[in-house]
């Protein structure tokens, strides 16, 4: 019964906590910037295949919004065949955690070369590969990682 009691009692509280929402007007050109940069999870999904890849990195979103060539600039080949390239690298870094960071390589990523993951996802996680690389000077493959 004590922990019915306090059960309950954490619940009022948390939804107490709970702020009214107002309507937000549009907002301006640079107050996008700027929460572009303040976001930090890009989540990537196609229903299609049901899968999901959720990319949590501080100042990827505004990164891939300024830096990063635009959706296109690449074919869908190109991008599948550096990211299964990098994804093979990155997999061993996470099996060598005595010999490679592993606050930066801390899971496996399951990308297999016989799926197609589409457009989106795979401009998406190359630009990633490209944004990790440039931004803790690591090197996952033969080839400079360059815009």
């Amino acid at each position: 019964m004590k922990n019915f009691i306090y059960l309950l009692l954490v619940c009022a509280f948390v939804a107490s906590c709970n702020t009214r929402r107002t309507a937000v007007p549009n907002k301006t050109k640079n107050e996008q910037v700027a929460n572009e940069k303040l976001s930090d999870t890009v989540t990537i999904s196609n229903d299609d295949l049901e899968y999901e890849i959720i990319i949590i990195e501080p100042g990827f979103n505004f990164w891939l919004a300024s830096q990063a060539r635009p959706e296109g600039f690449y074919s869908q080949q190109y991008l599948e065949t550096r990211n299964y390239q990098y994804v093979i690298e990155w997999n061993q870094r996470v099996n060598q955690p005595s010999r490679f960071n592993s606050n930066l390589y801390e899971l496996q990523i399951d990308y297999q070369s016989h799926i197609d993951y589409g457009y989106e996802v795979n401009y998406k996680l190359y630009n990633y590969f490209i944004y990790f690389q440039r931004t803790y000077k690591q090197r996952l493959g033969p080839y400079n990682p360059r815009i």
